[in-house]
């Protein structure tokens, strides 16, 4: 019996310049963080005293015979890709729903990835999970994806993730004390705008709309390090939020599918109320948006959202864990 744990992330600065079709032709770079909300996966060898061979459990239950007959698109894609011979059991639980800018599906993926390759005996280092992830979801699956999830939630931490022409990336941990660590995480806020979408669906007209945008993608770019140099430094942490709201507007002009009115309402909702910036994260759509917001204003900002869910949460610096493994005997029929 195996149980990974793999963390959520927030992304801050950078997003839209994690695209192959960006960073093969120019610098990519992003500044996120994982939090303690977390995907769960349970996973052991099915003894054979059932009529399946395989069960899945997430939001549907599949049992059946053939890997090819499983529904869940990514479990399917990684048993395949890990040659697995034997019948497996496998659960899925989330702190926090799918679909909603929180790299959920990339979670999955490098979770299960831990998970299986756990099971088989193997213990695959960080950078192996990030780039497997990517490849099973973007040249397997042919989502439109990015690179950043992958390696965030394999690594775990505040990082300035770097991608390379070559596709390699380089992880950059933000070193910074534990206080002004905890002061950066009083200033967010994160709620729930009750929408969720399909990033890939997103993110498809944004990608094709990037060499129109290089003016934009590079500005994006910039603030990567802008931002990085605020914590670093030391410096008035409200220049934080105020990037955060010079990213927002760039993030917009990528795609017309990025924001609505209603999430529009939204973010001008919380401006007024006292955020100094903030952002719809992961492609856009819906899903959950972050405020940068001084902390004596924080209850303002929370009364004026009132009808939105608000989720407590601070950093996770750990990555992709096996954090339960038992190893038993596979029992198998006799061939």
């Amino acid at each position: 019996m195996i149980i990974s744990r793999t963390p959520f992330r927030i992304s801050f600065f950078g997003g839209g310049t994690d695209y192959p079709v960006w960073y093969e032709g120019n610098s990519g770079a992003v500044l996120s963080t994982t939090i303690d909300k977390y995907c769960y996966l349970t996973c052991r060898y099915l003894p054979p005293f059932f009529e399946h061979k395989h069960r899945v459990v997430y939001s549907k239950i599949d049992t059946v015979n053939r890997i090819d007959d499983i529904r869940h698109p990514a479990a399917r894609a990684i048993l395949r890709f890990l040659k697995i011979k034997y019948g497996v059991e496998i659960h899925h639980d989330g702190d926090l729903p799918a679909r909603t800018g929180l790299g959920s599906s990339s979670a999955f993926t490098v979770g299960l990835l831990n998970s299986l390759y756990a099971l088989k005996g193997i213990m695959p280092t960080k950078h192996r999970l990030a780039h497997e992830a990517i490849h099973i979801e973007r040249n397997i699956l042919k989502e439109n994806v990015g690179s950043q999830d992958q390696v965030a939630v394999s690594y775990g931490g505040l990082n300035k993730i770097s991608f390379n022409h070559d596709g390699e990336f380089n992880v950059e941990p933000i070193i910074i004390d534990k206080e002004r660590l905890a002061r950066l995480e009083d200033h967010l806020m994160l709620f729930f705008t009750g929408f969720s979408r399909i990033a890939s669906r997103i993110a498809k007209k944004q990608i094709k709309n990037t060499a129109n945008r290089k003016k934009e993608l590079l500005r994006i770019h910039e603030l990567v390090d802008e931002a990085k140099g605020i914590l670093a430094r030391k410096a008035d942490m409200e220049g934080f939020g105020k990037l955060l709201h010079e990213s927002w507007k760039l993030k917009k002009s990528l795609s017309d599918r990025i924001t609505t009115p209603d999430i529009n309402d939204i973010y001008d909702t919380a401006l007024r109320a006292g955020a100094s910036g903030g952002k719809l994260l992961g492609a856009g759509g819906g899903g959950f948006m972050i405020f940068f917001v001084k902390p004596e204003l924080r209850n303002r900002v929370r009364r004026k959202l009132r009808k939105l869910l608000r989720v407590e949460f601070r950093f996770d610096t750990f990555g992709s864990q096996i954090i339960f493994y038992h190893d038993s005997a596979i029992v198998h029929r006799d061939r």
